[in-house]
């Protein structure tokens, strides 16, 4: 690891091709944002400057991944390219059986349609989107167990990301014989990105072992999990972040994982698990819905970008330039008057908006408010975490995710100059209602209008 201590932050890499980005004038801004239902999942990428929806597939892959398209192995079954994938996968988890999949939530769905029936619980530190909605739609029950500092936006605390011990003891009590699986998703998307502790991840797992409950880690953002470990959890500053990531799957029964988002992937995921009863309903129930398991309803050639994103995401360099360029953001969110989540975590800004919009009630969707604010302002598309999402929510979030080797600081600072204009407006910004919604993630697709 390199002893870089300069106070400017630079990015780890030279950038070799560029995209252009549109630039639209307030009044095609406000007629896209209308013919979208005010819903930002449905405005066209043609119609969005700044991009910051999500960091699930929207990463820059490097000049080793494009080399790797290359020597993709198309074949049905047996591919060299599956063989690759596997072995980095295997050295990077341990687990015996790996499954890939076309991304991370088609490993939620074998788990639910194999694992899962009316009248079982999932319990998770928080379970996102997706997830929920593959536990739910199989009849069951998920229920989130975050540690109480993850409630309180303003609370430093290094790894609010945490399981409440407590409530997971009280939840295996109370549900004991139909909880089917204990889940940590990592680092906690809904919770902020908020990482996990190895030290809690050791006594959950402990839990399950005596509760005779399996324990599977979404590892969606496990390297980003594994430097916050690093660099927050004492005792752990020397040690290898790929030992670190490795100590988090062995504590496991299995995983699931998008490599969209670590994994530095345009596309592509895994299901693994060290059951080999497990792993035969996961194998049939992949072939019914996701192709031959050595290809999972992926190309040979995205096996082989996924192999090389694995292992390029827990390069120290990167990930301490990932960090620092959040914090950048989130600080200087906060120096225009936006109330943020703390700790930054690793892939997104969150910002308050329930604190940013008193007067708009959880009812009313102000997250909903201030994303289409930051759209109408300067184009800038973010997402909105809170009662539209999950209509439990306890924090009405805005979150601000940033694509891997995609941004700038320049944009960046326009992100932060377009909110400094939104904060200026925010007493002025009316809630919104819901005008049609489907059955399941109905932030995907729902019609709003302004109240």
């Amino acid at each position: 690891m390199s002893d870089w201590n300069f106070k400017t932050i630079i990015e780890p890499f030279r950038i070799k091709a560029v995209e252009s980005i549109p630039i639209l004038t307030a009044a095609e801004r406000a007629a896209a944002l209308d013919r979208a239902g005010h819903n930002l999942f449905k405005l066209k990428a043609a119609e969005v400057t700044i991009d910051l929806l999500t960091d699930s597939g929207t990463g820059a892959m490097s000049a080793a991944q494009w080399a790797a398209l290359m020597i993709g192995d198309e074949s049905y079954a047996g591919s060299r390219s599956f063989d690759r994938f596997e072995a980095e996968v295997r050295s990077l988890t341990g687990f015996p059986h790996i499954f890939p999949v076309h991304q991370g939530r088609a490993a939620e769905r074998i788990i639910a349609r194999t694992m899962l029936g009316p009248g079982d619980v999932v319990l998770n530190n928080t379970h996102f989107d997706t997830t929920r909605a593959n536990v739910e739609q199989a009849g069951a029950l998920a229920t989130d167990l975050p540690v109480p500092e993850a409630g309180d936006p303003t609370d430093a605390s290094p790894f609010k990301g945490d399981m409440d011990l407590a409530a997971l003891d009280a939840a295996l009590e109370r549900h004991r014989g139909h909880v089917k699986m204990v889940m940590l998703t990592m680092t906690n998307n809904a919770a902020g990105g908020q990482p996990v502790s190895l030290g809690n991840a050791r006594a959950v797992a402990v839990r399950c072992r005596d509760a005779g409950v399996p324990l599977f880690i979404d590892a969606a953002r496990f390297a980003e999990n594994a430097w916050f470990v690093h660099t927050r959890e004492p005792g752990m500053a020397g040690t290898p972040l790929h030992d670190i990531a490795r100590a988090f799957f062995d504590l496991a029964d299995g995983c699931t994982l998008s490599a969209k988002k670590d994994g530095i992937a345009h596309i592509g995921g895994l299901l693994c698990t060290r059951s080999a009863d497990l792993a035969e309903r996961f194998r049939n129930e992949l072939i019914l819905g996701e192709g031959f398991p050595t290809y999972g309803g992926l190309a040979g050639r995205d096996l082989e970008c996924v192999a090389v994103g694995l292992e390029e995401a827990l390069d120290p360099d990167y990930l301490r330039y990932r960090a620092r360029s959040v914090a950048y953001f989130a600080n200087g969110l906060e120096a225009v008057g936006v109330p943020v989540v703390h700790p930054p975590g690793g892939h997104a800004v969150f910002v308050d908006a329930g604190r940013l919009l008193p007067h708009v009630p959880a009812g009313a969707f102000p997250g909903q408010a201030v994303a289409a604010a930051l759209y109408r302002e300067g184009g800038v598309r973010g997402v909105e975490i809170g009662s539209l999402m999950f209509p439990q929510a306890r924090l009405q979030l805005v979150r601000l995710a940033l694509p891997r080797r995609v941004y700038t600081q320049a944009h960046i600072d326009y992100v932060i100059e377009v909110a400094e204009r939104v904060v200026a407006r925010a007493p002025r910004l009316r809630g919104y209602r819901i005008v049609e919604e489907p059955p399941f993630l109905r932030h995907f697709s729902a019609t709003l209008e302004e109240i």
